[in-house]
């Protein structure tokens, strides 16, 4: 069973850039579709990018769609989540999560994935 570990998160400004890092640990990521996920206080979580197994298609929430990249580094077994242009209601916690032989490309964004990370926490503020 992979083990998912989120980095990256932190305080910035509107307008500026993070990269989110969600770290394989036990298995590779290869056979895993690896979907990014964020809640914020009093919000339901949202489903906001996925990458597929197999094909590494992608998928974006109309929320991030233009401003985030996702991305899969095989050699690192790392998945990123470049976010440009951050807003403040881009502000929550995010979370990895990965399910096996999922296309995102068919399937769209998923509303749940087997496996999760604890989060990072991205605050987006003057």
């Amino acid at each position: 069973q992979v083990q998912l570990v989120e980095s990256g998160g932190g305080l910035v400004q509107p307008g500026d850039s993070l990269r989110l890092s969600c770290r394989g640990f036990g298995a590779t990521l290869d056979y895993y579709a690896i979907g990014w996920f964020r809640q914020a206080p009093g919000k339901e979580r949202e489903g906001i990018s996925c990458i597929s197994s197999m094909d590494d298609g992608t998928v974006y929430s109309e929320s991030v769609r233009g401003r985030f990249a996702i991305s899969r580094d095989y050699a690192e077994n790392t998945v990123y989540l470049q976010m440009n242009s951050l807003k403040p209601d881009d502000s929550a916690v995010y979370y990895c999560a990965a399910e096996t032989h999922y296309s995102c490309s068919d399937f769209g964004l998923p509303l749940d994935f087997a496996t999760w990370g604890r989060g990072t926490q991205v605050t987006v503020a003057t």
